[in-house]
């Protein structure tokens, strides 16, 4: 299984928004430099986690992102099921249906294995995916500094 570009942004943004503890909130676009990521695309991945509830966001002096409570604690398995959105691995009903479909034991064990990725998913949130030593790392490039060993 690979994760949309949009989704992989998303979880980065995430991961960023949860080592900001005593400084200023970041902008969209500082997040976008710091995760060297497009401006515009990183823009919609925000407001897509604002409305999530997961991102609070802040115009004018003093504003910025900030991750909300449910954002910290969010399953990293329910947020990349809700980002990727329903659908098979494979397409199997297409343009040109396969011809296997109607007795094709494939797609049903493409769909346990992909249950099988969100609940390996499912225990790990927000929160744990910075613990060391990812999040020194993160602290380090958003700041522009070397991260500490």
């Amino acid at each position: 299984m690979r994760l949309t570009r949009f989704t992989d942004v998303a979880l980065r943004v995430l991961m960023r928004l949860a080592v900001v503890e005593n400084e200023d909130p970041p902008t969209t676009r500082e997040v976008a430099a710091t995760m060297q990521v497009p401006y515009t695309h990183t823009a919609k991945v925000v407001a897509r986690l604002q409305h999530l509830g997961l991102v609070e966001a802040r115009r004018g002096r003093g504003g910025g992102l900030t991750l909300t409570g449910a954002g910290r604690s969010a399953s990293i398995g329910g947020l990349v099921r809700e980002l990727e959105g329903p659908g098979d691995v494979v397409e199997c009903e297409g343009s040109t249906p396969c011809p296997l479909r109607s007795a094709c034991r494939l797609r049903g064990a493409l769909r346990r294995a992909e249950e099988a990725f969100y609940a390996s998913l499912d225990p790990i949130n927000v929160t744990e995916l910075v613990t060391s030593p990812t999040g020194p790392l993160l602290i380090g490039i958003s700041s522009g500094r070397p991260a500490a060993d």
